[in-house]
């Protein structure tokens, strides 16, 4: 029997999805275990439970689908099969890298050979590792295409950034790049995490700006020997980086000051090594 999670961030989806799977939890073949209406939602629920298949919606508010498989445990991988409306962007990514997904409305006969084939998987350690090795696959993939969509700029700034400007209610901070931890970019919001002013406790205090900015705007305007852009949506400050912990596929899960996690691509973790002499 393999147990469920669904995810999706919208209600009559995921009940519609359940409705789907009774043939098959009435057959003693699937457990849904739970549901989650967003990518933070889902990874609480990957870390407390054992899940062996993943329907994972492609597009959510603050994390999407991708940004969801990035952060899931290596040692908690369930087998993955994504849900999307129709999308060319998401549907050119799976056909690309012959990953599993289900274009909404879900239709039965789509579902029953999705849920057969993620049962093979679960079996067959080795078809199991070619399906993770399809996934950092279309991550890699998903990472290129961002990478060539971002435009290029051959000219260099005289000086650096060394303060930056944020709105905060009915103010404007000006705010030391040194106390800039990272910044981050989802559903086309551009977030800085910035060390409070009382970072001298033992655990500093994170605390969170939207800005206007774009990631493109900031990393060409910030020094690149003390940032460095790890990800497609993430900027981090070099002496942030408290630990590197080994990852899905070659990546790395950087720990920040304040906690604060970033999941490094796989070619990012690379040169971020090279970067650190490890």
């Amino acid at each position: 029997m393999l147990r469920v999670l669904i995810v999706d961030d919208e209600s009559p989806a995921r009940k519609r999805l359940r409705k789907l799977l009774k043939p098959q939890i009435d057959e003693g073949r699937l457990d849904v275990v739970g549901e989650a209406e967003d990518g933070p939602a889902a990874l609480t629920k990957l870390t407390a439970e054992t899940i062996d298949l993943l329907f994972l919606d492609i597009h959510m508010p603050e994390m999407d689908g991708f940004d969801v498989l990035e952060r899931i445990s290596p040692e908690r991988h369930p087998v993955v099969v994504f849900t999307t409306a129709y999308d060319e962007y998401a549907l050119r990514a799976f056909e690309a890298n012959a990953v599993d997904y289900l274009l909404k409305p879900i239709s039965r006969e789509r579902l029953d050979d999705a849920i057969a084939r993620a049962e093979r998987l679960h079996q067959t350690p080795e078809t199991r590792q070619d399906n993770d090795d399809r996934l950092a696959k279309l991550l890699d993939w998903v990472e290129d295409q961002a990478a060539a969509a971002r435009p290029q700029s051959t000219e260099k700034p005289q000086h650096f950034l060394e303060q930056i400007s944020i709105p905060y209610r009915d103010r404007i901070l000006i705010v030391s790049v040194d106390r800039l931890v990272s910044a981050e970019i989802n559903e086309g919001i551009t977030r800085l995490f910035v060390l409070g002013e009382d970072e001298g406790g033992p655990r500093p205090r994170l605390r969170q700006h939207v800005v206007n900015y774009t990631l493109e705007q900031l990393e060409g305007s910030l020094d690149p020997d003390a940032f460095m852009r790890v990800h497609r949506s993430a900027i981090v400050r070099l002496q942030s980086i408290r630990e590197m912990i080994p990852w899905f596929s070659g990546r790395y899960k950087l720990i920040l000051e304040g906690d604060h996690e970033v999941i490094a691509s796989r070619e990012r973790s690379r040169l971020l090594k090279e970067r650190l002499m490890l």
